[in-house]
């Protein structure tokens, strides 16, 4: 038997990489997303997301529905973006069918679709906020995301899967409540994001955990076919809505948010502003708005899509969303492609937070937004 060592000189710690998994076994966070973590000690060598556990199968599910029919498969893609995605799909079907919307039904597709980016971006303060520890935002958020989702079931029944803005305009038009509760939301709303500025965005621990974190630069992030408030966050002035006006938007005057930083900080600032702009958007349309006249466009029982091509886009609060159809002479279509802001935006994801520690995963991805439903299709 060898006698012990003597010597008492202290060895140098030594390190392995390790991998974890993050996810999915929380499904009320931002969806079940699944992050395999490769980490030296607490910071990440490399991330990759696992996708498919909330998949529908929804593009296939679109060869076996008429194209009235599918309106209400792609308000569950992005959930907290319903009405812009209905919208998007009946300017498809719109599209392929020669169909004119009357101006109304333009003008309450604008307002419910802004009303609808507002009512994300609450919900995402809310839970960016708890992400980082906070549990008041959440409840201010929610608190006045309730006004919204009042107005939009009395509208149309319904509180988040809408379908309600349809081909050929809306389902129905609105109660003759709908523009004094609009209006008195409108003004009520407008000192609140000064508040939600005051609550989160002057808390030094806030700023300390997203100022210059997880940065995307412009390059990368066109590279990646970001769109919407990640992309504007790293300087790109990019919105459906300007640069390739739909509906009735070029009639406003608004500006599009952006932040050159590209950090973590610039996409919560975007947002925040969004949100003023939305308002200011809302109070245009409200005056502008023919006081009555038809909601929708008369279709035939059957609606046929002609053989050809067809796609059109529009910008929800997560980005651009793009239906691409194929028809064939047949009241269902022959194929349909979706293309969603949320899958271009999570690709980024990985090769940014290299680098960054196991909490920056949490805010970094609070910002980037994601609903994993959008992705899973």
């Amino acid at each position: 038997m060898s006698a012990p060592t003597t010597d008492t000189k202290a060895k140098s710690p030594t390190y392995q990489d390790y991998f974890i998994n993050m996810g999915p076994q929380h499904p009320s966070t931002h969806g079940v997303l699944r992050m395999i973590v490769k980490l030296s000690g607490e910071t990440v060598l490399g991330l990759t997301p696992h996708l498919g556990y909330v998949h529908r199968g929804i593009e296939k599910m679109t060869e076996a529905q008429t194209a009235v029919q599918i309106t209400h498969l792609t308000d569950r893609l992005d959930y907290l973006s319903a009405h812009m995605n209905n919208w998007a799909w009946s300017m498809t079907v719109e599209q392929a069918l020669g169909i004119a919307v009357p101006e109304r039904a333009e003008y309450l597709r604008v307002i419910m679709s802004e009303l609808t980016r507002i009512a994300s971006h609450q919900l995402w303060w809310g839970v960016f906020g708890m992400d980082l520890g906070a549990f008041t935002p959440f409840l201010y958020g929610f608190r006045d995301r309730e006004m919204i989702n009042d107005i939009f079931e009395k509208s149309c029944g319904s509180r988040l899967t809408m379908n309600y803005i349809c081909p050929g305009g809306v389902t129905q038009d609105v109660t003759g409540e709908f523009e004094g509760e609009t209006r008195r939301f409108v003004e009520y709303f407008k000192p609140i994001i000064e508040e939600y500025e005051t609550l989160v965005s002057g808390n030094v621990i806030i700023q300390e955990r997203t100022k210059g974190v997880g940065i995307l630069p412009a390059d990368r992030a066109k590279a990646y076919g970001c769109t919407g408030p990640v992309l504007r966050a790293s300087g790109v002035d990019y919105d459906l809505r300007k640069n390739h006006p739909y509906g009735v938007y070029p009639r406003f005057d608004f500006r599009t948010a952006v932040s050159p930083e590209g950090d973590s900080w610039a996409r919560y600032i975007v947002r925040l502003e969004e949100m003023r702009q939305s308002l200011k958007i809302i109070t245009q349309a409200l005056d502008q708005m023919p006081k009555e006249g038809p909601v929708r466009t008369k279709l035939p029982p059957t609606l046929k899509i002609p053989k050809g091509r067809y796609m059109a886009r529009g910008e929800t609060a997560r980005g651009e969303i793009a239906f691409f159809l194929v028809g064939n002479d047949s009241p269902k279509p022959y194929r349909v492609k979706i293309r969603t802001p949320c899958f271009s935006n999570l690709s980024a994801f990985p090769e940014i937070i290299k680098g960054w520690r196991v909490a920056d995963i949490v805010t970094v991805l609070s910002t980037f937004d994601v609903v994993v439903p959008d992705i899973d299709r």
